[in-house]
């Protein structure tokens, strides 16, 4: 039985009971989603909250999208369907403004870290940028751990304790959006090898000490991930 929807957030009270159903065998593996219009007719809701939490289930690796098809419910190991992160709602907004805010503060970290990086930050900035290279081909994992880490150590060599407190404040949303965005590039060879190009790019430039080159590669990134996640507000 569907429980009708009355209250706020709406989309992330659906995804809630969605993954209950799916955790309950109702909508066992391999099954068939409900349409759009079915699900919006169960729900009492209109097609735009159900389609946003679609995404959010086929970006969290629950549902495959087949285009033509419909909604497939995939395997799901139990570990993942006990992590309250990989099913949190993340708003679209939400991912827009936090990528927003990466780009002011990320590109300038980065002019700044390849002007005061010592050794040891490039070190670290180097074994991050090789384990993220370690996931180019491997489908098990998303690398958003890694991923992380690489750009936190840059915002980290630019030696502005603001700066980092800025990245830190909104820590738990940044790593949700990061695996958010991530999980799109997986089985998808070529966006990995692209992010993988735009990574080394950023990190050779810190280590030449070119500071220009280094704003501009970390912009020319966040930016072709804004432009991935369809942010209307991106100017290339």
């Amino acid at each position: 039985m569907v429980n009708s929807i009355k209250r706020m957030k709406i989309a992330d009270q659906i995804l809630e009971q969605l993954k209950q159903k799916i955790r309950d065998g109702e909508f066992p593996e391999g099954s068939k989603l409900p349409s759009e219009n079915k699900l919006a007719e169960m729900f009492g809701v209109s097609r735009a909250p159900i389609r946003e939490t679609i995404s959010v289930l086929v970006a969290s690796g629950l549902v495959e999208s087949i285009q033509g098809g419909g909604n497939f419910v995939k395997k799901i190991p139990t570990e993942d369907l006990l992590d309250t992160v990989a099913f949190e709602m993340i708003t679209d907004e939400e991912i827009y403004n936090l990528l927003e805010l990466r780009t002011v503060i990320e590109t300038e970290a980065a002019a700044f870290a390849a002007e005061r990086h010592t050794a040891e930050d490039i070190e670290k900035i180097y074994e991050a940028f090789r384990q993220v290279s370690d996931t180019i081909y491997d489908d098990s994992v998303v690398g958003d751990k890694a991923d992380y880490d690489f750009h936190m150590l840059i915002v980290k060599a630019a030696k502005n304790s603001f700066l980092t407190q800025s990245v830190e404040n909104v820590r738990e949303l940044y790593q949700k959006a990061l695996t958010y965005s991530l999980k799109k590039n997986v089985g998808r060879r070529e966006k990995r090898e692209q992010v993988h190009q735009e990574h080394q790019n950023i990190y050779e430039a810190i280590k030449r000490r070119n500071k220009e080159a280094a704003a501009f590669y970390m912009k020319e990134h966040l930016t072709n991930a804004r432009l991935k996640l369809g942010d209307p507000r991106v100017n290339k």
